[in-house]
């Protein structure tokens, strides 16, 4: 390694003794991006409310539940607001949990802010490197400990990256946190990284590998398909490799690329892959949007809205996944529709509906107003006759009577929106005005009182900008706030050139069904020749050099699983807003691509997704089951046909049932030919589906027949109207 400075820990300290050290860990409070603006401009955000708790909080419960025992903040963009955060909260008083914050005015990127922690010489063993709006469940003993063994046998073993499965689209070529497709190549034996990549999409469908690392590793395995969570086990010689080069500024596209081409020194990296726990990062307005449904949706347990932790007020977890918190005035013609979290202190007034949504603490929302898909913080009020798709609205925002919000909107603090005025999409709305020259990622999102920009209180209360700022912001092209509408107050942001590509890719709000349409062609022409040529992915998303080898049964099935859950929450966004078949065929299209599933894998899972709210539908008796169940094929029976067209496409409708009926929703068992009976009728099911699934039946074992006994006679009638047409 590098030379030793003031501060740094020798690289022959025997891991035994690093292992007497309390585990500790660095939170990166400062994401050093402008992805968020222009909310950053104004609060950090790691303080930006997720799912009604600020991000940070997350990260402090995770990393205290998972037996860290002293954590380092770094703290620079907006870093009062921070420290005073953390030091008005509980996490200051904990008996087992220290939690201590550094601060710095001038880091303008995570290497100056590790090199800054070198220097005051606090880390003393291996740390826990993350940054402040990572949310995970993960338990970090086994990945620890994988790191400490390896140290024992290699020293230049330095730092431990964990990773998830997680298939990009193929038509954004990002993830589903918005993040662009990464390419790792990894050791299958000894799990070291070899390779690493991001902005794949720019790569147009090529990578380089050079010589040497295929000479030298006789197996390795290119993957697509992985998440970074950009959680890291690292051993003190990372700080000091930061300090001995200054050109290492960010930690993937700097330090760990430059660590994989460093022949010299020899220092390795290696990877731990997670399966059943829960780790994302926010990373962009996507993330942020996609991060929050997984909350609502219990992915990250025990960090859920109905489980108190620190900085979170439980609330009351209902059926279809909507949280009511206590003290909150609700008309009775209101309607809240599933995955909503409603804070405390709200008032719904008459005949308004909303639906998977977060609305905060105290806001007031008025009658006939809609609210889909959206993010309403703390204290916003919401007139009469408003609607609100997909947006993200901030502090103290007041939207007067017949305002329209369209999808992908950014409301900043305390933002005016005049009446029955309708705001762009993909808008965002600030009473700053726009700077003139955007900041690049690496560049400081920097914004406190000593720095000359704009600092207000945690309580989003607005500050004055003085001369400085003013300077820097004079000259920018925005809407005058006459133009927000009667009694509107704020800028809408211009869109950069060729900006308009990235707004839809990280916004809040769906792809667009004219995005979808565009590419959708086209990508499954690409895939069918890659299919032809043999020169495709397998569907796991990797090329191994042993062709023998396959995905285990495990990846097989998380893989599956996860593709039915993304189907469920598809579709059930499709009732709720109700959107047209033919926009969900392409959104669906979209998925089984992604995950590399066949038609029948579709049908199959909306399928299930349609019975599953049909059972949630409230009900006392069979009779009333199998009218929802009714209900809700008919007002579906148009998607699911589009994915049942062929035979044993409908057989797989009628193998999904039954395994629905033995394991997951045996309530549909007693209804299992009447049900089957209905399909048919819907033109869903054909005779030939049918029979050809009882005749499989046939020697199967009489467990496996249970349902093909109780339909006799819906079969017999089958067979007997066959043969009178014949």
């Amino acid at each position: 390694m590098g030379a030793q400075r003031k501060g740094g820990t020798r690289a022959t300290e025997d891991p035994e003794e690093l292992a007497r050290h309390p585990l500790q860990a660095i939170i990166l409070a400062d994401s050093f991006t402008t992805k968020f603006r222009p909310i950053t401009l104004e609060r950090p955000k790691v303080l930006l409310p997720l799912v009604n708790v600020p991000m940070i909080n997350y990260t402090l419960a995770w990393l205290e539940s998972a037996g860290v025992e002293e954590v380092f903040v770094f703290c620079c963009a907006h870093s009062r607001q921070v420290i005073d955060y953390l030091e008005n909260s509980e996490w200051f008083s904990q008996p087992n949990f220290t939690v201590t914050t550094i601060e710095s005015h001038n880091s303008i990127s995570a290497g100056d802010a590790l090199r800054l922690i070198y220097e005051r010489n606090v880390i003393h063993g291996d740390f826990v490197l993350v940054s402040g709006d990572t949310v995970s469940n993960m338990s970090l003993t086994r990945a620890i400990q994988e790191h400490k063994e390896r140290r024992k046998k290699d020293s230049n073993a330095v730092m431990t990256m964990v990773i998830k499965q997680s298939k990009p689209s193929p038509i954004t070529h990002q993830s589903r946190l918005g993040t662009d497709e990464l390419f790792m190549a990894i050791d299958p034996q000894t799990k070291q990284l070899l390779y690493y990549e991001e902005k794949a999409d720019h790569l147009k469908g090529f990578i380089s590998l050079e010589n040497m690392l295929l000479a030298d590793n006789p197996s390795i395995c290119l993957h697509n398909d992985k998440q970074d969570c950009y959680i890291d086990i690292c051993s003190p010689e990372v700080l000091s490799l930061f300090t001995d080069n200054f050109d290492y500024q960010h930690l993937r596209r700097h330090f760990v690329k430059g660590l994989l081409v460093d022949d010299i020194m020899g220092y390795k990296i290696f990877t731990y892959e997670i399966h059943s726990s829960y780790a994302a990062r926010i990373d962009n307005y996507r993330s942020y949007d996609t991060i929050s449904k997984d909350i609502i949706q219990r992915w990250t347990y025990p960090f859920v809205p109905d489980v108190t932790f620190f900085g979170n007020c439980a609330t009351k977890v209902e059926r279809q996944g909507m949280y009511r918190a206590s003290e909150i005035e609700q008309s009775r013609s209101a309607q809240i529709g599933p995955f909503t979290v409603v804070g405390k202190g709200t008032r719904i007034g008459n005949n308004s509906k909303i639906s998977n949504s977060v609305i905060g603490k105290n806001c007031t929302i008025g009658s006939n107003v809609s609210i889909v898909g959206s993010y309403i913080w703390d204290g916003v009020t919401i007139e009469d006759g408003c609607e609100l798709r997909h947006a993200i609205i901030c502090d103290g925002v007041i939207i007067k009577s017949g305002a329209v919000l369209q999808p992908g909107v950014v409301l900043s603090f305390k933002v005016v929106i005049g009446q029955q005025f309708v705001v762009p999409a993909y808008s965002k709305v600030s009473l700053l005005q726009q700077p003139t020259m955007q900041d690049s990622d690496e560049e400081l999102e920097y914004a406190d009182s000593n720095s000359g920009t704009l600092d207000s209180s945690i309580a989003g209360a607005m500050g004055k900008l003085n001369g400085d700022m003013t300077a820097e912001l004079s000259g920018t092209q925005h809407w005058p706030a006459s133009e927000l509408g009667p009694g509107g107050a704020g800028y809408i942001w211009s869109i950069s050139e060729g900006g308009h590509e990235d707004e839809w890719r990280h916004s809040v709000a769906p792809i667009p069904a004219e995005k979808l349409a565009e590419v959708m062609q086209g990508i499954e022409d690409d895939m069918e020749l890659l299919n032809l040529d043999g020169t495709g992915l397998t569907p796991s998303g990797e090329l191994k050099p042993d062709d023998n080898s396959n995905d285990s049964e495990d990846d097989d099935d998380s893989r599956e699983d996860s593709f039915e859950k993304e189907v469920e929450a598809t579709f059930l966004r499709a009732v709720h807003e109700n959107i047209n078949v033919g926009d969900i065929v392409l959104e669906m299209n979209s998925l089984r691509l992604s995950y590399n599933m066949t038609s029948a894998d579709c049908g199959g899972a909306i399928f299930y997704a349609m019975m599953k709210l049909a059972l949630e539908i409230p009900h006392t008796a069979a009779g009333e089951l199998y009218k929802n169940v009714s209900s809700t094929v008919s007002t579906w029976q148009k998607l699911l046909k589009f994915y049942a067209k062929e035979i044993d496409d409908q057989i797989e409708v009628i193998l999904k049932f039954e395994e629905m009926c033995l394991e997951s929703a045996k309530e549909f068992s007693t209804s299992f030919s009447q049900i089957l009976h209905l399909l048919y009728d819907k033109d869903i099911l054909e005779e030939d589906a049918v029979l050809r699934w009882a005749d499989e039946k046939k020697d199967a074992e009489e467990s496996d027949k249970v349902f093909v006994k109780q339909s006799e006679k819906f079969i017999q009638w089958l067979k007997e109207a066959s043969e009178e047409d014949d």
